[in-house]
């Protein structure tokens, strides 16, 4: 086939050109089809690099083995770690998740299921399994191959390095028995004397039992099962018989995010107090969180940190609040970072959003959770030290070979923060069970005071507007809409004289803070009218022209500031919020000058300062995306959904949105239907962890 230099052009193929390519069959065709792809946004620059640079180590490679390349690498892009072959050729255009966000341009192109209708699963792992550029899971001769091809699945060489590193390394915690307590029994009672209500299996005492007994452990359960009060009193029956035999443990306590972990840094501190222990395990009880980042020692411009397999951590206990959030890659550094003989526990909920990187590690993990799958001698043994009875509790039965892994799994199932009255709680268990038309109905029949639905007739619809001012509006204590904070901000301003470090300024500032997390809108998407971009220029016109901000610069009182990456010399997280404010600009009042407040991360309460010219990686924060709002919580969450079905709108989505509402949770809807669509539908990451031996 002869081509002229026109045809190699970056432009829109017509339907004569696309059926002209071979695709399959040349790799020069494969090349301008995969720029077709990425010119539409279905595939990323650096996956079509990727395949050029694949093309570059072996010229005569098998278009098909660089097309897996292709979908593998784009694949790392939606979460999943690796391409499964078989659920590739089951739904096509699934692996490139289609319609992508964004993609407006029109004109023919080659979809997916189109160019892979005739290929069949062992035919292409066939050609996977003979070609020079993919190594066999397992075979150590072949570790200069850039690809690992394991049963159906292909991995890139790194991503399967991370996925067997976290595999091995959670095995061998698993077998790293430890001597319980002989007294560990009269200490859990002592611990939980107040017990739980009647009829009702004390998960949060099993929990405690349960993590004694290995290395490595799980605790996880929906927002206020009381993971936070359970691994409280974990670290007193851990801590209590080393304070006593005068060695008392180093623990560590991380979250992925420094949002996340001032928030438990607040919650333990509070709770420590509280704990029926002496003194002096108090004491040793830690109440300060790191970020995980931070922990290990991150090295800015680099992916290795401080703290690895030759420089490990000097800790006993490690604590890893909020672990859906954590990566496959981070996971597996935290792991090479740990001490041998170190304990490791993970706290999360299994059914939020996974992380935004590759890898649903927690969910991953903690696949048998709801069944229980105990083994009738981890049963056994949890009854004998607990004093608690399983039997009727629903479980299912599990043995120790099968299931080695949900033995140190343990899953909250009661709410304290929604309980059976609760609209919220409701709703959050009806879209966890993917019944659509039940929650959708909870919402719209309007008898629960903490839901609200708002249908839009219009992309222009002023209700909408009307929300994001004043929330629902049903009355002062109600739920409340930006328009609060921004009362707070203008009236409780300390007097123009009052000089820079007069507290006055410090307590201002803390509270509109606080203020401020009384509402937050989320969005399922960035772009679009209905996405991030769209909606916080929107909310900043209404705000504006109901005078309430001068928005008129970029930079502006009252402009709330989302941290879009970690800044380790302002002391900054990635998804710390902060609110710009007038502040004197020296040691007396005067002439004012905006500075940005952030609440430290500390646990000690308090704001700090920062000019805005210092920040460069921030973004307007009237909405964020569900996934920033993770970690966080907010007493009005209002979740709006975009007018079609999207890649992105999944039951996990929903559910995380919803459980971000502590007090009231409002739906916005423009579109009827999709909401039903998203719960209907459930993320899957597709991975191998803990599946295989190897």
């Amino acid at each position: 086939m002869s081509r002229t230099f026109t045809d190699l052009l970056p432009m829109p193929l017509d339907a004569q050109q696309l059926s002209a390519l071979r695709p399959l069959s040349e790799i020069h065709d494969l090349l301008i089809l995969l720029d077709r792809w990425v010119e539409r946004g279905w595939l990323r620059a650096l996956d079509r690099a990727f395949v050029a640079f694949l093309g570059e180590l072996d010229g005569r490679a098998d278009p098909r083995v660089l097309l897996a390349a292709a979908l593998a690498s784009h694949q790392l892009g939606h979460g999943h770690v690796c391409l499964d072959v078989g659920e590739t050729l089951a739904e096509p255009d699934f692996a490139l998740s289609l319609p992508p966000e964004g993609d407006l341009l029109a004109g023919p192109v080659l979809l997916p299921s189109q160019l892979l209708e005739h290929l069949d699963q062992a035919t292409w792992c066939a050609i996977l399994s003979s070609s020079a550029l993919v190594a066999h899971a397992g075979n150590d001769a072949q570790t200069d191959r850039p690809l690992v091809l394991c049963g159906q699945r292909l991995y890139l060489r790194r991503y399967w390095g991370y996925e067997r590193q976290v595999d091995s390394a959670l095995r061998q915690r698993l077998a790293q028995q430890e001597v319980a307590a002989v007294d560990l029994r009269a200490r859990l009672d002592q611990l939980f004397e107040s017990g739980a209500p009647a009829g009702q299996v004390d998960w949060q005492k099993l929990a405690c039992a349960l993590a004694t007994r290995a290395g490595f452990s799980i605790i996880t359960g929906g927002p206020g099962t009381g993971k936070t009060t359970t691994v409280v009193r974990l670290l007193a029956l851990l801590q209590a018989p080393a304070v006593d035999m005068g060695r008392p443990l180093r623990i560590r306590l991380a979250a992925p995010t420094g949002k996340a972990a001032a928030r438990l840094t607040e919650s333990i501190g509070q709770q420590v107090q509280q704990l029926a222990v002496s003194e002096t395990v108090r004491e040793h009880i830690p109440t300060e969180v790191s970020t995980v980042h931070r922990l290990l020692g991150s090295r800015p411009g680099s992916r290795h940190f401080r703290h690895h397999s030759g420089n490990p951590l000097p800790l006993d206990v490690l604590v890893v609040d909020e672990a859906s959030m954590i990566d496959l890659e981070m996971m597996a550094n935290l792991l090479a970072a740990l001490p041998h003989h170190a304990r490791l526990i993970l706290l999360g909920d299994k059914d939020q959003l996974a992380s935004v990187e590759a890898g649903a590690v927690l969910g991953d993990l903690c696949r048998d959770a709801e069944a229980g799958c105990y083994s009738p001698q981890t049963q056994r043994w949890l009854e004998q030290v607990s004093g608690e009875q399983l039997a009727d509790s629903g479980l299912q039965p599990g043995s120790a070979e099968q299931h080695a892994l949900a033995q140190q799994v343990v899953m909250l199932r009661h709410s304290r923060r929604f309980g059976e009255g609760s609209g919220i709680g409701q709703l959050a268990r009806l879209v966890n069970a993917q019944q659509a038309e039940p929650a959708r109905a909870l919402l719209a029949t309007a008898t629960h005071a903490d839901l609200y639905l708002l249908s839009l007739r219009s992309e222009q619809d002023r209700a909408l507007d009307r929300l994001l001012l004043d929330g629902i509006g049903r009355g002062e204590s109600d739920a409340k809409g930006y328009r609060y904070y921004l009362q707070v901000m203008g009236s409780e301003r300390p007097p123009e004289n009052a000089p820079l470090d007069d507290p006055r300024w410090g307590n201002w500032a803390l509270a509109v803070l606080r203020a401020f997390e009384t509402f937050q809108l989320l969005c399922a998407v960035r772009k679009g009218p209905w996405g991030v971009e769209g909606l916080n220029l929107r909310a900043t016109q209404a705000l504006s022209r109901a005078g309430l901000i001068d928005s008129d610069a970029v930079w502006y009182e009252g402009r709330p500031v989302l941290m879009t990456r970690n800044d380790y010399g302002l002391g900054l997280m990635n998804g710390d919020i902060g609110i710009a404010l007038r502040l004197p600009e020296g040691g007396s009042g005067g002439k004012q000058v905006l500075r940005v407040a952030f609440p430290r991360s500390d646990g000690k309460g308090g704001v700090r300062f920062v000019l805005p010219s210092r920040l460069s990686d921030v973004e307007t924060v009237y909405a964020m995306t569900v996934h920033k709002s993770q970690g966080s919580e907010f007493a009005h969450t209002a979740l709006i959904l975009p007018d079609a079905l999207n890649p992105v709108l999944t039951k996990e989505l929903i559910y995380t949105g919803i459980t971000r509402a502590k007090h009231w949770f409002s739906l916005i809807e423009p579109r009827q239907g999709v909401f039903q669509e998203a719960v209907r539908r459930k993320v899957k990451r597709l991975s191998g962890l803990m599946l295989d031996q190897t």
